[in-house]
Formats: C-alpha cells, structure tokens, sequence
C-alpha cells in the first residue's frame, strides 16, 4: 500500500497516494468555524477544556498539528493561532479541498445519521476527488417513521418499508445502541405482545422528542437490519459522554453475534476501544464479525501503532478494516489517514525485518485492512472505477 499524498512517515520526499477506504465517516461542517468551533471537533467531550487548557494539547491535537499544516503551506507543529489564521484566510472550502485531496482516500462511506450542518456524501466525496457510500442509521429511521405514523401498525409497516427501501441503495446500516441502552440487551427477537407494547410507549411519548432509547424497539431494529443482510455498523467502545462506557464492550454482544449468525448479516465492530482487544478476539472467533481501528487510532496518536498492533494479535488480516471517523473538520481525515498508515508501516516493516512477517505478503495484507476487505464486505468498486 502507497503512502498518502504529502510527507513519508519517515522522511519528507514525495509519496504515492494510498488507496484508503474510509468505510465510517461523517460529512464535515459547511460554514466558517471559530477557535471554539473548530475545537469542539478535537474533543469526545460536551464541554469546552478546562481554563487553562486547550484540546490541542492532546493526541489527536499534535497529530493534526503535525500533518495538516504543511497541506495549507505552513510549517509542521507550527502555532494553533497562526494555523487557524490561515484556515480562515483560505476559506472552509478551499481548506476542506486541500486537506481532503491528501488523504489518499478513494470512497467515503458516510454515516448520514448526523448531518445537521455537514455535508451530504457526495458533496464530501467531490470536495475528496473519490467516491460517495451511504450508511444509514437505524435510529434516526425508526424516529423519523414514528413522527409520521398515528399507530403501532402503521409505525411498524413503516419502519420496515423504511429499512428496506434504504437497503436498495445504501452499502449497509448502523446502530447507536450503545449509546440509547448499552450493549448488554436480550439478544433474541422481541415478540409481538413486548414490540407492541414497547411502540405504544414511544408513540405516547409526542411531548418527549420521541428519541428512541427503548431496548425493545432498539433490538427490533437490530434484527430488521440483520434480515437484509447487508453489513451492520455497532458502536462499541468509547464516545462522548451520552454513553456508559462499561456497557458499550462489544463482548456484550456476544449472544447476539450467535444468534444472529443464520441471517447472513455480517456485523462491523467500530471504534471499540478500550474494549478493542475484545473485537480483534470477536473477529477471530465468528465468521460474521469485522473489527473497525477508526476513531481509536486518531485519539491514540503517537500510540496508534501499539494499539493497532493489539488489534492485530487475534484479528485475522482480511477481518479488520480502516477508518477515520472524522466528523466536522476535514482536518480528521487527514490525521486518521495519516495515523493509520504511519502505524501500519511502522508495524510491517519491524515484523518483516524480524522474520516473523514474509516480506511478500506484506503490501498484500496492507492494501487489505486499508481498502480491500472495505471493497469486498461493502461491494465496492475496484479504486480504478472510483477515481
């Protein structure tokens, strides 16, 4: 696998762009960000950094100070005022085109369940030079259904009609369950009597936003999902304060991985982490089962090569995929990119050299866990049709 667009990990000449598949991501933001803006995308947190502090001072602070400024013409680590200064000066777009067009990120596969403000998939993908893929949350689906149904019977029908007409045109579905409930649900189909029940509760609820948090219906929607057999995303590990991080291990999912199995539903274990040794094991053991290094590694920053390394001790290789769960900044691309294959050939080249990896199967597992096993669990095209 190339090195994307810009400066090797190892020194400062040119490089082939990379062919990354980013198979979770979001759009970034539209207008003009302010310092307080464009921090708040540095951060899990829902708060601003104590006095005195600045989420620069972070992981994934340094790494995007390391990588993105030379991308705008400035010097590496160069101060966070004279880097904002320069992304005003060149405007959210130009910046966004820039910084997206060295990534070496050929399709976007889009999580379209937040998107108030960001960009649509194919506006993020144009502005990328690559390829637009949509993820279609589940949750956001059963709310909007609810809001249009006056009964149990018509929000059933049309969540189900709603899931199976995105499944004609997205590449697969996501769940937010872990943040809604946690992870540690009955893994069984609910029954009719306790899915009615549970869509009385939800439809009653007019005054309370109807967001959707009931277990119940939360494993409705799993399994609806599982029935098209298209890849289901699962948040696990951690997120923003919304969740309990104790109950988003993905080894919670364990009886569900099981009994899902039958419907052919391949299930992808994003971000994971601390829990991410969990999934790598989850991967090993279940045929179905994918594990997702997005997000993790961005925060990990300069540990991003022991982490990943982690993943990768049960993992199978055509098991684990990549990602950057960028959201808002096009600065998140860059870094999740760039963390990524720094760690991956930071790791090859120490295992090749050691004897314990055969040096001609290498870039062959490389160009795996960066695009190809996105390409084939997804049905994406070849990166020659996506230019």
């Amino acid at each position: 696998m190339g090195n994307p667009a810009g400066t090797e990990p190892y020194g400062d000449g040119p490089a082939e762009p990379a062919d990354l598949v980013d198979h979770h991501c979001h759009g970034v933001a539209r207008g003009p960000l302010d310092e307080a803006g464009f921090l708040s995308y540095l951060t899990e947190s829902d708060a601003p950094a104590t006095d005195g502090t600045t989420f620069f001072d972070s992981q994934l602070g340094f790494a995007v100070r390391r990588w993105c400024p030379p991308l705008l013409g400035l010097p590496a680590h160069c101060p966070p005022a004279a880097y904002l200064a320069r992304r005003a000066e060149l405007g959210e777009e130009e910046t966004g085109r820039r910084l997206l067009r060295a990534t070496g990120i050929t399709d976007y596969v889009v999580d379209t369940g937040l998107a108030d403000g960001l960009t649509t998939p194919e506006e993020l993908a144009a502005a990328g030079g690559g390829r637009a893929h949509e993820i279609v949350r589940l949750e956001t689906l059963a709310e909007r259904a609810a809001e249009k149904a006056g009964s149990s019977g018509e929000f059933l029908g049309g969540l189900q009609e709603a899931v199976h007409g995105a499944a004609r045109a997205a590449v697969g579905f996501k769940s937010v369950a872990a943040y809604r409930h946690g992870l540690d649900f009955d893994p069984a189909p609910p029954g009719p009597g306790e899915l009615g029940a549970a869509v009385d509760r939800l439809l009653a609820a007019r005054d309370a936003g109807r967001r959707l948090h009931d277990p119940v219906l939360l494993r409705h929607l799993l399994w609806t999902a599982a029935g098209t057999a298209l890849p289901l995303q699962i948040h696990t590990g951690f997120g923003d304060p919304d969740l309990r991080l104790h109950r988003s291990d993905p080894a919670l999912l364990t009886d569900f991985i099981k009994a899902v199995r039958p419907t052919g539903c391949p299930l992808v274990l994003l971000h994971a982490y601390p829990y991410h040794r969990n999934a790598a094991y989850l991967a090993h053991v279940f045929p179905h089962v994918y594990a997702d290094v997005g997000l993790t590694l961005s925060y990990t920053g300069a540990s991003a090569a022991a982490v990943l390394a982690e993943v990768l001790e049960l993992a199978p290789f055509g098991k684990v995929m990549f990602s950057t769960d960028a959201y808002g900044l096009p600065e998140l691309y860059v870094a999740g990119s760039r963390l990524f294959t720094r760690a991956l050939r930071q790791l090859t080249r120490t295992w090749v050299g050691e004897g314990a990896w055969p040096a001609a199967d290498a870039p062959r597992i490389a160009a795996l866990i960066g695009s190809g096993n996105a390409r084939r669990l997804y049905g994406l095209p070849a990166a020659e049709a996506s230019a």
